[in-house]
């Protein structure tokens, strides 16, 4: 199952070097000019889980998979790009194919690198691109609209059907909210496929300067504020430090961080941000070949994580052995665990937990 993140914002904001340090590539140009990164570029990383360093040493497994998470670097939006402005089109054609959008916001002052918009105020950058956004969903649903009160004074159920869920979406947004603020839980797969900019979740990156990355500062403070009152997600982080750090080796990098009163990294945060706000899980196969991590929704049941594996799994399911990670630890692997009495077998309805270790039964 992929996990796939846009990172959007104004240009200059630290998009891309956010995303060079995030994916240790050069994929993307950093300058600073605006619309320096054209075609989004794509990078795929590690989610780092110390869970599956541990398992792999009690499997005894030659080798550790770690699940991974997507990001897509997507070019600099202005004002207006819901209009065509910029490289507005292009921009909203990639980000509707996003399930998440990273919104990075600048929140340091520099002289040397402009600001589009003349000085630095996150909250009104957020703003803007939410505005672009709400602008560019409306027009989209307008459109539709039209259609489906045709076909809807004709009798088609599904078109009836399709204007009841469209009219509170309607009225959110010309009432200058999001989208995602008018849908019901219960209605949220069905939303979903209108394939709206304004229902995606939304985690706001406050990029600081290196002297505010523990602690974070007065702009990055109103984010959090205005993350708070949407139950948006908000990470603090410092790119030109996540810059630093994905040059040094491996070793080197707790080291560097603690000098900085730094425990994690800025990609630690952004991905456990990114798990709570899509709603994410793990779970574990472990081997003397391997020891891998999956990644699953939350309320996935046995037979659907089993076919993240492969499809046959879940066509031919019939049971899964069970251990939660800690009892796996304390037992030290799955005979202790059998031994105590921790392992249990689940069948189609259980619902797989986070750090549950599997093995799966099945029959094709």
């Amino acid at each position: 199952m992929g996990f796939n993140c846009g990172i959007v914002g104004l240009p200059n904001v630290g998009k891309s070097t956010l995303f060079n340090a995030l994916t240790e590539t050069a994929a993307a140009q950093a300058a600073n000019y605006p619309f320096c990164t054209i075609e989004p570029n794509t990078g795929r990383v590690a989610v780092p889980d110390p869970r599956l360093d541990e398992l792999a040493r009690i499997g005894k497994s030659i080798r550790k998979v770690p699940t991974s998470l997507e990001f897509v670097d997507i070019a600099g939006l202005v004002r207006g790009a819901s209009k065509g402005e910029g490289l507005g089109n292009q921009f909203l054609a990639n980000i509707r194919e996003v399930d998440a959008i990273v919104h990075v916001l600048r929140c340091f002052e520099d002289d040397d690198i402009t600001h589009v918009e003349g000085g630095v105020d996150p909250v009104r950058d957020a703003d803007i691109i939410e505005t672009e956004l709400m602008l560019a969903d409306l027009e989209s649903l307008e459109k539709r609209q039209v259609g489906l009160q045709k076909r809807a004074r004709g009798n088609d159920r599904e078109a009836q059907a399709q204007l009841e869920l469209m009219e509170p979406l309607l009225a959110a947004l010309r009432d200058g909210k999001p989208a995602r603020t008018a849908v019901p839980k219960e209605q949220e797969a069905e939303a979903s496929r209108l394939q709206l900019l304004t229902t995606k979740p939304v985690l706001y990156v406050c990029n600081v300067e290196e002297a505010s990355a523990a602690t974070g500062n007065a702009f990055s403070e109103a984010v959090r504020k205005r993350a708070e009152a949407e139950g948006a997600g908000v990470v603090v982080v410092s790119a030109a430090i996540e810059a630093e750090v994905s040059q040094l080796p491996q070793e080197d990098r707790t080291e560097f961080l603690e000098g900085l009163g730094l425990t994690d990294s800025g990609l630690d945060r952004v991905i456990a941000a990114g798990y709570k706000l899509l709603g994410l899980r793990t779970y574990f196969t472990v081997g003397p070949k391997e020891s891998r991590a999956w990644t699953i929704t939350a309320g996935t049941k046995a037979p659907q994580a089993a076919a993240v594996i492969h499809n046959d799994f879940e066509r031919g399911f019939i049971a899964c052995e069970t251990v939660a990670f800690d009892d796996y630890v304390a037992c030290n692997g799955e005979a202790g665990a059998k031994e105590a009495g921790k392992l249990r077998i689940e069948g189609k309805e259980y619902v797989v937990q986070d750090g549950d270790v599997l093995l799966f039964r099945f029959n094709v």
